[in-house]
């Protein structure tokens, strides 16, 4: 699963948020301060550093650290998509607040000398990602490896686990955190999902021009509804696929039967395929997109 469209297209504020999380990194690793960006027990009850307290929320401890965040956050970018930049927003506020607090009331709870200092990094946003991850993303493609059953799925997994234990207790707490936040967010706590921010707030991750590799010029984010998706003559399809309806092919049955095993109605299938030019993964994109409306 690539949560096609490529690139960051119609996905603005996570782009924003990527190329925030790895200038912050860089920047405190250049000079040599990486190791010190974690939250302490004595950050957030006795100093209160809040310049500590924002930082800690972008930047990355260690360059591995730094890759798996940002191969996960690009690809959570397909949720930005599915609920529009204004309410990922919202669920990125949510997601690093309620992390963060209830991180902090673990540290006031546990009281533990091995667990003085937390990880820094966006551990509450991508592991409240995995929530819907686990939730709404279906299994396109299952292989075997050594005997073992794996996913398409499992590689996002993997990178999350590999993130969650790159600093044992360091991490682990952020990473728990992360989820109960997730977890509060799909309960729809306080009608948060609800909620969206100010237009003119939203608008201006669109504004922004990031030097980030596969974004396009920004234009106002699509939303799809099956219920007017083109038929299979039309030229031009959502996702920026733009198909001559001379090169359109007719999706492979086993394609089809695919999509139809995850739930969904077979002619919706056959046209997300269409819009897709046959790639399964965007198919399934498109049709979770235009099942959370």
């Amino acid at each position: 699963m690539n949560g096609s469209p490529s690139g960051f297209n119609n996905a603005p504020v996570t782009r924003t948020f990527v190329v925030a999380c790895a200038l912050f990194t860089i920047l405190f690793g250049i000079q040599g301060r990486s190791n010190k960006l974690g939250l302490s027990y004595q950050d957030i009850f006795k100093k209160f550093q809040l310049w500590k307290l924002i930082v800690s929320v972008f930047a990355f401890s260690s360059t591995p650290e730094l890759m798996f965040g940002l191969y996960l956050l690009y690809y959570f970018r397909v949720f930005e998509r599915q609920i529009g930049s204004n309410k990922y927003s919202v669920f990125i506020l949510f997601s690093v607040i309620v992390s963060l607090l209830s991180a902090i009331l673990a540290l006031a709870l546990l009281k533990d000398p091995t667990l003085n200092v937390l990880t820094s990094g966006p551990y509450g946003l991508i592991f409240s990602s995995f929530v819907p991850f686990y939730l709404d993303i279906p299994v396109s493609t299952r292989f075997r490896v050594f005997g073992l059953g794996f996913s398409d799925k499992s590689f996002i997994y993997l990178a999350g686990l590999q993130l969650l234990l790159s600093s044992w207790k360091r991490s682990i707490l952020p990473g728990i955190c992360g989820i109960l936040a997730g977890s509060l967010y799909r309960l729809n706590v306080f009608h948060i999902r609800r909620m969206k921010l100010p237009e003119f707030i939203a608008s201006f991750f669109y504004r922004l021009s990031w030097p980030s590799v596969g974004s396009t010029s920004p234009a106002a984010p699509s939303r799809n509804v099956l219920g007017n998706m083109p038929s299979h003559t039309s030229r031009q399809v959502e996702g920026n696929y733009p198909v001559p309806m001379s090169s359109i092919i007719e999706p492979p049955e086993d394609s089809i039967a695919t999509l139809v095993s995850m739930g969904f109605d077979r002619n919706n299938a056959r046209q997300a395929l269409v819009q897709a030019r046959n790639d399964i993964n965007a198919a399934t994109n498109i049709l979770l997109e235009a099942h959370s409306h």
